[in-house]
């Protein structure tokens, strides 16, 4: 990538820029300075007109969100800012943080001034103990030289920032299950409409927006809208922080065009598959995205380009699996992950990822059933948009699209009782009958840090 598209990450090699003095010295705050002399709907229309969509995942676009806030409700308005960032495989917004914590306080102040709010909260992920504490000090810097709280930076608006720290529970990175979290209840999602932007925190109204969308935003105050559209896709303007893992020669995180092709991330930016072995899946948001294969490295990464090829931009967060990876043990370890991490509200959620993390173990560990392909598909059917949230949703990702590139290696699961990529698993003679009945208990298969568990007893 050129340094001239470089925008979120372009001090990334100057820790300068951490503390507010340096950050004021690369031009800090002055978006926000702009953003006091004009009005609401003028800086609601700059970004609108810019086309800078959530970097969170759902990818709908900012500006549109922050339009549908009423601000003649006779109730508050509120911003609250979703860092709680627990999707596995993602970690773009956390060095954003840490690196220059100042670019979210000045794109969160901007995003309240738009929709007329006085207090706004950032909710940060329970896990994150130190970038709160970065947080935390860049607030207190920014309260001291009066960019926050009574009449900033000389004028006639007020705004306070509360950071916010969560207890580790991935099913808060959904905005209303945040918002539950928020007010001081059980991290579960609620039933929508009315959606946030109407009826959010404390029943007002309230734009949810994630650390990477907002960071966006002193950019495009500064430089305009124009200048933002001309980088990236026509669909999906500007750049996007691309979290890489797994199987790679580099990982890390990577500032790139909307569009960039996965081929050109992963062959110039992470140096290819690790020890130069063949690529054999990627995910292209985070573990909730259905895998895609090699055929696919041509894919540009953006949301329609991905959606296209059968998957989700997500949160950008690329986990790649090369030749020696078992893609039923992926399977399996993502959703005991959704299994576990279940708010347990909805009952396809709840009662579906439990069996099919128990259905999965058992095609793994080498006792599987030629009648357990069609129960996975049919588990993913009927947990598939059936819950209050997304998480269900995420949990058949890689169900149904192991089932849909990998179906081989599932059938010599069963087929030969042992993983046909690792060897691990009873084995049995080509040709031979499936095991006694007696014989299908997998008493040593653990589930989520409980203790031992038999599997007999799932239906086939």
């Amino acid at each position: 990538m050129s340094e001239s598209h470089r925008v979120l990450t372009a001090h990334w090699h100057d820790p300068s820029v951490i503390p507010l003095a340096g950050y004021e010295a690369a031009g800090g705050y002055r978006a926000l300075r702009a953003s006091l002399g004009m009005s609401a709907d003028e800086l609601i229309q700059v970004v609108k007109d810019s086309g800078l969509r959530g970097r969170g995942g759902a990818g709908f676009p900012t500006g549109m969100k922050w339009s549908f806030v009423p601000r003649d409700s006779g109730k508050p308005t509120f911003v609250t800012v979703n860092f709680d960032e627990s999707e596995p495989g993602t970690c773009n917004n956390r060095e954003l943080v840490e690196r220059e914590p100042h670019a979210l306080i000045e794109g969160s102040a901007i995003a309240a001034r738009a929709i007329d709010c006085h207090l706004a909260f950032i909710y940060v992920r329970g896990e994150y103990l130190w970038q709160g504490q970065v947080l935390q000090r860049a607030l207190d810097e920014a309260y001291a030289a009066g960019y926050l709280g009574r009449g900033i930076m000389g004028g006639d608006y007020d705004l306070d920032i509360v950071l916010h720290r969560g207890a580790g529970a991935y099913i808060c990175g959904e905005e209303t299950a945040l918002l539950s979290s928020l007010e001081g209840f059980r991290g579960q999602p609620r039933l929508r409409p009315p959606f946030p932007a109407v009826e959010g925190l404390y029943e007002s109204p309230t734009v949810i927006n994630n650390v990477e969308t907002l960071m966006n935003v002193p950019h495009i105050v500064n430089n305009g809208a124009d200048w933002f559209k001309s980088i990236g896709t026509e669909k999906a303007p500007g750049t996007k922080v691309f979290t890489i893992s797994g199987k790679v020669e580099r990982p890390g995180n990577y500032e790139l065009p909307m569009g960039t092709p996965m081929r050109t991330l992963l062959e110039e930016h992470a140096g290819g598959v690790l020890g130069g072995r063949a690529l054999k899946a990627w995910t292209p948001g985070g573990s909730s995205t259905p895998f895609l294969t090699a055929d696919h490295l041509d894919v540009g990464l953006d949301f329609e380009s991905v959606m296209e090829a059968g998957s989700l931009l997500g949160t950008g967060a690329i986990m790649v699996l090369d030749e020696t990876d078992c893609m039923v043990e992926a399977a399996r370890r993502l959703v005991e992950f959704y299994a576990h991490e279940s708010c347990g509200k909805c009952t396809p959620c709840r009662e579906g990822t439990w069996w099919a993390a128990r259905v999965l173990g058992r095609i793994e560990s080498g006792h599987g059933h030629e009648e357990d392909l069609p129960v996975m598909a049919d588990m993913g059917e009927n947990i598939l948009f059936r819950a209050f949230c997304a998480l269900a949703d995420g949990a058949v990702s890689p169900i149904q699209s192991t089932l849909k590139h990998f179906m081989d290696e599932y059938e010599a699961h069963i087929r030969e009782g042992r993983c046909p990529v690792t060897g691990r698993g009873p084995g049995r003679e080509r040709g031979a009958d499936h095991p006694a009945e007696d014989d299908r208990a997998v008493p040593d298969v653990t589930f989520a840090g409980a203790g031992p568990f038999e599997i007999q007893g799932v239906p086939s």
